[in-house]
């Protein structure tokens, strides 16, 4: 693992093909994504899940995915987050390079926002995740998450999170004052479900893994 570090790239051999290996997650534990010339991508299936009894390999869907990634509050581009949300609101700011000799395209006014929310001491947007503490109700989206007695944002997409325990989910919540920890700590959060309200906890940082030491292997 040391010699193939998280975020790393490689092409390597897979039996007869070659393909571009990632060492990176779209599920919160250590993981790799490959990328096969279509034309080989059955032949590598097919040597791949020959070996699935030596190496204990199942196959999973887009639903166990979709409730992995939630755990590890992994934004989804057109369905959590979209062209009306800024990269700081989404809590995408460590992708940008403010240190690229060029720049990128935003990058003042990413600065420029950046710079704002530090002198008001938070955006008034913010994504974060919601985790019901009742195991039972499940979220989907749509849902209204209530803070102190007011409603604050709609769940933009959830499923069941089977290792936190219970449905989890992500919203982007808005306020007029600056949106930060302290203000998250301070309320009495619920999530409005067909009717019923259920306690819950919010948090700017992923429940599952924050520091990411499960995709490091730093443990």
């Amino acid at each position: 693992l040391k010699q193939f570090p998280f975020r790393g790239v490689a092409e390597i051999d897979i039996g007869y093909a070659r393909a571009l290996c990632m060492r990176i997650t779209y599920v919160g534990e250590l993981g790799y994504e490959l990328y096969i010339p279509v034309e080989q991508s059955q032949y590598v299936y097919d040597l791949i899940t020959s070996h699935e009894d030596k190496f204990q390999l199942k196959h999973a869907g887009l639903r166990a995915l979709g409730s992995l990634r939630m755990e590890k509050a992994y934004r989804d581009y057109g369905h959590d987050i979209d062209n009306t949300d800024t990269i700081l609101e989404c809590g995408l700011g460590f992708t940008c390079d403010f240190g690229k000799p060029e720049g990128f395209i935003g990058m003042e006014q990413v600065l420029s926002q950046k710079k704002k929310a530090k002198e008001d001491g938070g955006h008034r947007k913010r994504m974060a995740q919601v985790l019901l503490q009742d195991p039972d109700p499940l979220m989907h989206h749509g849902e209204v998450l209530w803070r102190n007695g007011k409603r604050v944002s709609e769940i933009r997409s959830a499923s069941y999170g089977h290792t936190l325990g219970a449905a989890v989910g992500l919203t982007m919540l808005e306020n007029d004052d600056p949106i930060n920890k302290k203000w998250i700590q301070e309320g009495t959060w619920s999530v409005e479900i067909a009717g019923d309200m259920f306690p819950c906890t919010v948090s700017l940082a992923p429940l599952y893994d924050p520091k990411n030491e499960r995709i490091k292997c730093d443990f």
